[in-house]
């Protein structure tokens, strides 16, 4: 324990305002995502009466809610998004968008700070009467996108429309008062982020509040209603910080615990440590799929035993790969391990990826390892979560990349970029980073101190790298899977402006093979390369039958990058045990040409012909 608590509070994340990313594998996908997903999103909202909600909770407009009673929160990532894609260059028409559609939630909120469209239009005397109906869900939305907007344009009114709501919640809730257990998490890491920016610790401290409800019978509503969900759904079975296993609702079960970790790093008490350590080892090492993916049952859209992780009828919801990347972002500033990292980077390029086309308008709600052929992405959903939770995660990318610690920098993530930190010190560095990554393992740093000092550079070698090379200062390092610190490479010397350092991740082919526990993969293989997962696709096979080959033991693969294909990709070539030859894109890229077949895990033939099991 004393170990744990010693790395508490041990890092400080980067604010999405402090860098640009200039990369060529992200920066495309921004630009798409600005010219495409942003006014897509804020379309589909608009012809679904998502927007003229607000107006007629806010007596602008005459009319009934339209919609899902959640629908006010896609709203408010779509503007998070939109804040996030102001940062690098200001875009007047998206701006003023963006603002009237304030102006109208400003309008919808009621005098005692309460806002929820569906409840203000519909059902006045239900408020605060069923736990599942997304009251603080749709609330939390609010308070991160107007965390987001204010630090994107110093405008305030957003703001201040979010701390009211969250006043009116503090005035409601809290010991003394009214108990509450949320039934979708999301307030509790928004509370958090609200406290960050106004500094008041009211907030915190009512997130706190919210976590402790969990556990001790106070849920009330549909969920618990339920014979075949109950409390174990929505996280509500066990006190926090008795939990064990991971269990439910996977997004419910990711939001709860990155505010379970924002709590230990915002108030420095390690009351929660434990918990998150014990459930993070059962998620990712019993309950996670190769490329990231978590919740296999569509039935929950979660959890139900130890290594049931079957491909074909994966859910996999995107919300949830997003929702690993926000825990475990902040696992890695909560204790400084670069394992977390290494589970945000496989979630970065696979899980969450795939969840959007390259063209930016068509999205999977649920993202499988096999395919037959008929699961695609589609323009739009009735509960559409996934196509605005990636309009605000994938602009916000910046914010993974670095972290500043007590004794000097982190880099996290490896992508062509710019940024300008602040040591604990209070020394400025400006940091430029130069790679082909994830097609290329060079990564070239360009070290620009404010003035020449003494501090530590980490370098985190990523789980699945076997080798580096590394030279700083004129020193040149080797190694093979030894690491200095918890996944890192510390660099501790004096810094001067336009000192370099070249790290050289060995990036050979992968074949990856589950534990024997995971009957679903048994005799199979899955390919990885640096960062990316691979996958078969059809549309390269077209004489191949859905899990008609096998790799032979030894396949060798060739590595051929394909400038035109898929936006820009590195394929790899290899042959069957026929001898046929195969093709293996990204994960992320697949259903994005013509329908067919698509797998991540094929079968491993052994070299005396027999499959291995």
């Amino acid at each position: 324990m004393a170990e744990q608590q010693a790395k508490l509070h041990a890092w400080q994340g980067m604010s999405f305002t402090s860098i640009t990313i200039n990369d060529h594998f992200w920066r495309p996908r921004l630009e798409v995502l600005r010219q495409t997903t942003l006014p897509d999103c804020l379309s589909k909202c608009e012809d679904t009466g998502r927007i003229d909600n607000f107006a007629k909770a806010g007596g602008l407009m005459e009319g009934h809610y339209e919609g899902k009673y959640y629908n006010d929160s896609d709203v408010y990532k779509v503007l998070e998004g939109i804040a996030y894609a102001l940062m690098p260059r200001r875009d007047a028409a998206l701006e003023a968008e963006a603002d009237r559609i304030i102006v109208l939630i400003s309008a919808a909120q009621e005098a005692d700070g309460y806002l929820s469209a569906y409840f203000t239009l519909e059902h006045p005397q239900g408020k605060w009467t069923d736990m599942e109906k997304h009251e603080m869900y749709n609330g939390g939305h609010l308070i991160e996108a107007a965390v987001a907007y204010y630090e994107a344009t110093g405008k305030r009114g957003l703001l201040e429309v979010a701390c009211r709501l969250a006043d009116h919640y503090d005035e409601v809730f809290g010991p003394g008062k009214r108990h509450w257990v949320e039934g979708h998490q999301e307030i509790e890491l928004a509370l958090v982020k609200l406290y960050r920016v106004t500094r008041a610790e009211r907030y915190w401290k009512l997130a706190l509040w919210l976590l402790e409800e969990r556990g001790h019978g106070y849920g009330a509503g549909a969920i618990w209603d339920n014979p075949e969900w109950g409390p174990a759904y929505c996280q509500d079975d066990v006190p926090v910080s008795e939990i064990k296993r991971v269990t439910g609702h996977a997004v419910r079960a990711m939001y709860m615990y990155t505010a379970m970790a924002d709590i230990v790093h915002a108030s420095g008490d390690s009351a929660y440590a434990e918990a998150l350590h014990r459930v993070w080892t059962h998620t990712v090492e019993r309950n996670m799929y190769v490329t990231g993916g978590i919740g296999p049952s569509r039935h929950n859209e979660g959890f139900t035993f130890d290594y049931d992780l079957p491909n074909e009828t994966a859910y996999c919801e995107t919300c949830a790969a997003i929702a690993m990347v926000f825990w475990n972002h902040r696992m890695n500033l909560t204790f400084g391990d670069g394992k977390y990292a290494d589970v945000v980077e496989r979630e970065m390029y696979n899980g969450a990826l795939s969840g959007i086309s390259l063209s930016g308008d068509k999205y999977f709600y649920v993202n499988p390892l096999a395919s037959q052929g008929g699961h695609h992405r589609v323009p739009w959903f009735e509960t559409s979560c996934c196509p605005t939770n990636l309009a605000r995660f994938l602009p916000s990318l910046g914010q993974y990349v670095y972290a500043s610690a007590e004794e000097g920098l982190v880099v996290n993530q490896y992508m062509n970029s710019e940024a300008e930190l602040v040591l604990g010190s209070g020394l400025g560095v400006r940091l430029k980073q130069s790679t082909l990554y994830p097609w290329d393992g060079r990564i070239e740093l360009e070290v620009n101190p404010a003035a020449s000092a003494g501090f530590s550079i980490r370098l985190r070698v990523p789980e699945w790298c076997r080798g580096y090379r590394l030279e700083a200062g004129g020193v040149s390092i080797s190694g093979a899977g030894a690491l200095t610190d918890q996944g890192y490479l510390v660099l501790n010397r004096h810094w001067s402006p336009g000192d370099r350092v070249v790290l050289e991740l060995d990036m050979p082919v992968n074949l990856v093979r589950a534990k024997p526990e995971v009957e679903a993969d048994r005799g199979r293989v899955a390919v990885q390369r640096g960062p990316v997962v691979y996958c078969l696709e059809q549309t390269d096979h077209p004489g191949l039958s859905y899990d008609a080959c096998s790799i032979p033991a030894g396949a060798q693969f060739w590595v051929e990058h394909l400038p035109e294909l898929l936006g820009g990709v590195t394929v790899l070539q290899s042959r069957d045990e026929e001898g046929r030859p195969l093709r293996f894109i990204p994960y992320y890229a697949w259903d994005n040409r013509a329908s067919g077949f698509m797998q991540v895990w094929i079968r491993e033939q052994e070299e005396n012909g027999l499959y291995s099991c």
